[in-house]
């Protein structure tokens, strides 16, 4: 562990963007290692990245060309890989029910993650991805608030708003944050 960060986790989020900038594999970080690399707290079991459905054999065939293992598993929403060690990296094409589009990579942000220049998903995404995330059946606030206090300063709260503003889990999460006095909410406008 360095900083909070593992090693080998980190190695394999390398050696995997990498080979998918290789390969022509547009790609964004997304989930704990984004949040690291936009200098916010973050825990990190697996890495996260996102990229289109068209992409995910060609991405998979340079990831297998390269060493890993792939995996299909039961959810349809993404793609795992494996590394020698049996780090683990979710290959995302349809986050929080939503399609990754053209619009989804471009929004990226650059980042340096540990020496290597790539595309992250903004802090503001990536806390409407976490909000959206919240529903009956998994509600961890306590995993939110980290990412929400580490990079409040970066996310466009307004934005955050209108996008999670048919969840009231999220809607929940907003005013928990105020009460926290993390982010104040919104004004209602007369």
């Amino acid at each position: 562990m360095t900083n909070g960060v593992d090693v080998g986790l980190l190695k394999t989020l390398k050696r995997v963007a990498a080979t998918l900038k290789l390969a022509d594999v547009p790609f964004v970080l997304g989930g704990s290692f984004a949040v690291y690399a936009h200098g916010g707290h973050s825990g990190d079991h697996d890495v996260d990245f996102l990229i289109r459905e068209r992409d995910v054999d060609g991405a998979l065939e340079a990831l297998v060309a390269a060493g890993f293992t792939a995996e299909r598993p039961p959810e349809d929403w993404l793609v795992k890989v494996y590394d020698e060690h049996g780090h683990m990296v979710d290959l995302i094409h349809r986050p929080i029910e939503t399609p990754v589009t053209d619009e989804t990579l471009s929004g990226g942000v650059i980042r340096p993650v540990d020496a290597i220049q790539m595309p992250c998903l903004s802090a503001t995404n990536l806390m409407v991805h976490k909000l959206l995330s919240y529903s009956q059946h998994y509600c961890d606030f306590a995993r939110g608030l980290p990412l929400a206090r580490s990079l409040r300063e970066q996310i466009d709260w307004d934005q955050v708003r209108k996008e999670t503003a048919a969840s009231p889990y999220a809607e929940a999460f907003l005013v928990l944050l105020d009460r926290l006095e993390v982010v104040p909410q919104k004004e209602p406008s007369s």
